[in-house]
Order: structure tokens, then sequence, then C-alpha cells
């Protein structure tokens, strides 16, 4: 069966979207997670009746409706989104809070939203939470969502179904509106300050509603989920992957993501920046595994691939591209199940010739843009021919208005937004709710951009990082940091120079391509720690610097760097949940460090 993406749209509260595909096409495996050794599916019956079921639980135990309920998940699976439906249903709001925040940030959030309830992936984060809100009287229980865990959610074990309660479902049901609050998702950004936005069903909605238009997918389809599902981007998506009515897998872990693509062949999925680097980095570090032959066909391959364009090519290119895909690119769709056509990338910025080389070997890569706050898509590269630009994050959706603060005589400003998506506020912080809008009310995404040909948006970066050095240049960078990694040796690199005479960085080596890099040149490895203090190593970056110093104007240029001995990572709180740096962070963690390069490059 084949939807129409024309057809009538009948849900305007998230858990409508369940009737929505139980009516349209109802779907035997709608959703998939793997447990106990086995993939196990449920269909969108089966869904309906342990949503209700969990409800019911919850109007049994007292929770009254607008009561808050925290749920904190690594990734997603069936339960997970079961029991956001059955939150929904029941008029609960929920939390979603990210695993590795903090204990103090996860007991302020506790304690800001006043919640009674916490349902946890497992032991750990039941152990670790426990501990966080010892002190907070208004928390009654904790439990862990997998069934048969020493502290499971006992909603599942539901066996009571009397009228009385039924009704009052079916009353709270009813009473729910489009503009009351669907969840608090608590944001810090790259700032580590969290606050927690109000979005609501409409916000919600309308994001699902537009990418039924916008979005090729077919009930046919196979898609697959493997980003944190306390992130409304996933969350999200998984709304709208039901209710176009695709089989849903998902992800058991970083540990086993290349063998869930294998399973699952899904035919989409959305990504963040920081997974297709993480593949490409692959590709390189399996390059330095071959002989000089076969290398120098994987590095051709990649070079044409960069030179991707989805039309006017000539027909020399398009030779050398149907060669570069069969001897090479043509693994990377294999490795990631052989049905792969589209990913949607957001959440960060994309350098764009990752998105020539992944379409170039036939995974059309479709940027986006967006917020928490916008719930979060804001604009997107569109399927249709003439309807993306790689480099931008394309045409802002429909119904959504995307306003440019200029300053000047500039193209560039904040870029500022209306639409049926924009959030209800921050909770509990109406004055900061007030200046996140302009006086006509346009919320200010504190992202800086432009138009391209008129119509599609390029982010140039945000506007708290732009930063201006002692001697008056005003630096932005996160261009700078993309034109930065460009190299295959740097894996992370973040810009310096904020009232500084000059810039510098801090960068993480790809240590896998460095180890390799060493072995070449009879450099003894002893581990990433050890190696970014080496001369050899140090002269080898000074060289892939200097390199890419060419190609910009004297003040962008990197004076000096910090070599960082390990990745940033989410547990030190150096990434956000979408795997941007949190610039603070890095800052306090490598305070010392910048200030002796500092003091040494001006002696």
């Amino acid at each position: 069966m084949v939807i129409s993406h024309k057809d009538p749209v009948s849900f305007s509260r998230v858990f409508e979207i369940l009737d929505y595909q139980s009516a349209k096409y109802p779907n035997r495996r709608a959703l998939n997670h793997f447990a106990n050794g086995q993939w196990h599916s449920f269909s969108i019956q089966q869904i309906q009746e342990l949503a209700q079921k969990v409800s019911v639980w919850f109007i049994n135990e007292g929770f009254a409706p607008g009561e808050k309920i925290m749920l904190i998940p690594y990734t997603g699976n069936a339960y997970w989104a079961i029991l956001d439906f059955a939150c929904q249903m029941a008029g609960l709001v929920t939390v979603p809070v990210h695993p590795n925040l903090r204990v103090e940030d996860i007991a302020l959030i506790c304690k800001e939203t006043g919640s009674r309830l916490c349902i946890v992936a497992d032991e750990e984060l039941y152990q670790k939470v426990t501990l966080g809100v010892k002190d907070l009287p208004q928390i009654t229980s904790f439990y862990t969502e997998e069934p048969g865990a020493v502290h499971a959610f006992p909603g599942w074990l539901t066996k009571e179904w009397g009228p009385s309660v039924m009704t009052e479902l079916s009353r709270r049901r009813s009473a729910i509106s489009e503009k009351d609050v669907h969840t608090i998702l608590y944001t810090s950004g790259s700032t580590g300050i969290p606050k927690g936005v109000m979005l609501t069903h409409e916000n919600v909605c309308f994001n699902v509603r537009t990418a039924l238009m916008l979005i090729p997918l077919e009930p046919q389809h196979r898609v697959i989920s493997f980003l944190p599902f306390s992130h409304i981007f996933e969350r999200a998506s998984c709304y709208a992957y039901l209710a176009f009515g695709v089989s849903v897998y998902f992800s058991r872990s970083r540990e086993t993501f290349a063998s869930d693509f294998l399973h699952a062949r899904p035919y989409f999925c959305t990504s963040v920046p920081r997974v297709l680097e993480k593949m490409y980095d692959y590709l390189l570090e399996q390059a330095e595994t071959r002989n000089w032959v076969k290398r120098r066909i994987i590095l051709k391959a990649i070079d044409i691939g960069k030179q991707y364009q989805k039309s006017g090519q000539s027909l020399l290119y398009k030779a050398k591209l149907l060669l570069a895909r069969w001897l090479v690119l043509r693994t990377w769709r294999k490795a990631l199940g052989g049905s792969i056509r589209y990913m949607a990338v957001g959440a960060a910025s994309l350098r764009p010739e990752l998105a020539r080389l992944f379409s170039a070997a036939g995974i059309r890569i479709m940027e986006g843009y967006g917020m928490t706050e916008t719930a979060p898509t804001i604009s997107m590269n569109r399927y249709e021919p003439g309807m993306s630009r790689f480099g931008t994050v394309g045409i802002p959706l429909p119904g959504t208005e995307v306003r440019i603060d200029k300053q000047g005589n500039s193209d560039e400003g904040e870029i500022l937004v209306k639409g049926p998506h924009v959030m209800a506020g921050y909770f509990l912080h109406s004055d900061l709710t007030a200046r996140s809008f302009t006086e006509d009310g346009w919320f200010r995404t504190g992202d800086v951009g432009r138009f391209v040909e008129k119509r599609f948006l390029q982010i140039t970066d945000r506007k708290r990082d732009i930063f201006k050095t002692s001697s008056g240049e005003f630096i932005a960078p996160l261009q700078l940091q993309n034109h930065f990694r460009q190299s295959p040796f740097i894996s992370q690199c973040m810009v310096l120079g904020f009232q500084r005479p000059f810039v510098t960085a801090l960068i993480v080596p790809n240590f896998s391509l460095l180890e390799k890099w060493c072995g070449e040149v009879a450099i003894h490895w002893t581990s990433g720690p050890f190696m970014v203090h080496n001369i050899k190593v140090l002269a080898k970056y000074k060289t892939e610097v200097e390199e890419l110093n060419k190609l910009l104007p004297n003040f962008q240029r990197i004076r000096d760097f910090i070599l960082c001995p390990e990745e940033w990572t989410l547990e030190r709180g150096e990434l956000t949940a979408t795997l941007k740096p949190v610039r603070q962070t890095l800052l306090e963690h490598y305070a010392t460090q910048i200030e002796k390069l500092y003091t040494d490059v001006r002696t």
C-alpha cells in the first residue's frame, strides 16, 4: 500500500499518531528492538494496548493531569516509545533527561519540575539518580524501564481495567488541548546552563505533519533509530516514522551500531554530523592498512566523491564517479545494510565535502537545521530536484517564517523564526522567555546566518561563539573549525582567541590514523596521552595546520595549538547529547594549557 502524502492528516495531539497509523496502514512490525538475544516486534495494536495499560496504571496510582514524569533513556526502544505515549494519554508531562548529565543537574531538573516519578534505563542509572535526589521529598519512587529488572516499572503488569478508570482515561484524553504542554526538554546547548523548553502538542505535530509532506518514505520502508531518545530530534523523528507507517528498528548501542544496520537494512535514518565523520575516518583508516596501489585507489575515489554535484556534471566526471562507486564508495551502503538511500542530518554543522562524498556513494545527505525550541526543525534541504544545496541547511519549512536580523550592510545576521512549532517558553523562566523573543514576536535563535540564492539558509556561526581578538578582528569559529577538520588527522577542533592577540586551537587527533602513521615513519606508539607530546607528532600536526592556514587570511590563521590527550566525551560534559563541543567546559578543562600556550607564543 502506498501512502499519498497529500492525504488529510487527522491528528492534532501527539498520542493520536497511534490512532492515525492504526486506521490508515496498520503495521505488524511498527517498533522493533533487540532484547534477550533476539529482535522483538510490536504491532501498532500492541503498542496501543500497552500504552493504554500503562496509562491506567498512572491513573490508578493517583497521578494527576499536568504532573511531571522524568524519563532517562539511553537510545530509544519500543518500551520508551510506549511509556511516552502512555504519559501523554494520562495527561502527564514527560521530562526526558540525558543520561550523561551530572547528578547535580539531574537533581536540579527534578526539583524544578517537581517530578514525582523517574523511570531510568537500567540499574546503573537507577543507583546514580537515587543517590542524586535522595533529599528531594516529592520523589516517591524510581524504576528501571526494562520489564523484569530488579526495580522494574510495574506499569507493564497492570491487570485492572475497571469501567471507572477507563472512563477517566477517556475523559483525560478528550480534555487535552493541542495548546497543552506535551513535554519539557532541558537543553544546555554549548553554554552548560540547563533550561526547560516547553513544547506543546501543536509544536510537535506541526513538525510531524511537515515531515509527511517532505520526506520520501512509504509504509513498506524500514528505518533505524540510533540517536539519543532524550533529544527532540530523534523523538520527533520516531513520531513521524509512526505517522508514515514504516517499521522502526532501534539500535542497541554504539558497540552494536554496525550489526544493527546490517540486520535492519534501513532505507532512511536521521543522524548527526559526528556519526558521518566517524564513518569517513574509518574509511581513511582502512586505506592506511592497504598496499600502495589500493590506498591510492581509495583516496582517489574519496577525492572524486568530494567533487560531487547533484546535476551539471560532465560525462568524464560521471564515468569517474561510476568507477569510484564500483571500486570503493559502494562499500559504505553495503556496510549500512545495503538499502540505505537517505540520511537527514541535523543538530550540528556538517562539512559540505562530507555531504558530497556520502551523496556520491548513493546515500543522499539532506542537511537540516533546528533547535529544541522549535520542536525541532526550522529548515531542510528537500529531496526534489533543484530543492537542495550543499553547504546550506535548506529551505524553511512550509508555514515557517525565517528572517535575518542584518547588521549594517552585511547580508548576515541573527536568524529569527516564527511558526506553529516555536516553543511555549522556558519552564518557570518567564524572564528568559521574554529575552528570547523580539518585541514583535520573533524567536531569537542565537545562530548567525544568511540566505544563499534567496531561499537556501546557511548557518555561519553561533552568535554567542563569535568573538573579537584583542587586535580587533572578529572570528567566527564554526567555519574555521570545519576548515581545519578537513585534515584527516584532525578529529575535533575548537578555535580560541577571545580577547587574545591571535587565534589558537584545541585539536583532538584522529588517534587511529595517527597510530598507523607513527608505524609508517618508525615512531614507537605507546598511547594517545603520551603521543600528543611527541616532538615528531607535534611537527606532523604543525605541518597539517600550516597547509590549511595557507588558505586563510592572516588574522584567521592558527598560530599555535594544544593537542588534546583524548577524545572529548559526553561523560565529562565536553559534548552535548548531539555531540557538539561544550565551549565553556573545554575552556575550563584546558585552562592551564591555554594560558601557557599564549604566554609561550608571546615570549
